[in-house]
């Protein structure tokens, strides 16, 4: 993606976390229908950003809480030090902030703090909790992809698209059956 994120006229975003080594097959042809993708966090391997890359080209990722010298291979320390803690993506229509949210609660971040740290951003991406969420009761929107890979995923992988527009925007949530490529536990629901 060449042209700038924020002048484009429409981009779709699809939003992972938590993929913990892994992208589940289903989740990767969600990411080939997008402009973009959008990682909250607890990636593990440098491979988990490259396979993202290969299919959507641009890719915008924090570190979260497992995201450490340790749990990476010594030979991908350069790429995980050059992943922020914390990013802001321009789309049409505002920006994203993005980050892990386990700094603002361990089992539970506190959405409250959450909007308090991003006010400028339209929408704020966490993930840590492996639960999908959704949450416009106030401004910015706070979203949560859930987990797109084997761990923890409550019953299956899942991720987020982001249809941004200058003059609208809207959430599509995907949840997908942990036991096969069947596709979705149910239809894709924009909120």
């Amino acid at each position: 993606m060449n042209q700038d994120s924020a002048s484009r006229s429409a981009v779709r975003v699809v939003i992972l976390s938590d993929t913990h080594g892994h992208v589940c097959p289903n989740v990767l042809a969600v990411v080939a229908e997008c402009d973009m993708a959008v990682h909250a966090g607890d990636i593990l391997t440098a491979r988990v950003l490259q396979e993202l890359r290969e299919v959507v080209g641009e890719v915008h990722a924090v570190r979260g809480n497992n995201d450490v010298p340790g749990i990476w291979a010594g030979d991908e320390l350069d790429v995980l030090h050059s992943i922020p803690e914390i990013v802001d993506v321009s789309l049409p229509g505002g920006s994203i902030a993005v980050e892990h949210g386990h700094a603002h609660g361990w089992s539970e971040p506190d959405l409250g703090k959450l909007r308090a740290a991003h006010p400028g951003a339209r929408a704020i991406v966490y993930g840590h909790t492996h639960r999908l969420l959704v949450d416009r009761e106030a401004e910015p929107w706070v979203l949560n992809p859930g987990a797109a890979g084997r761990i923890r995923n409550r019953g299956g992988p899942s991720c987020l698209v982001l249809h941004a527009s200058p003059d609208s925007w809207r959430v599509e949530e995907f949840k997908f059956h942990d036991s096969g490529p069947i596709g979705p536990l149910q239809a894709p629901r924009a909120v």
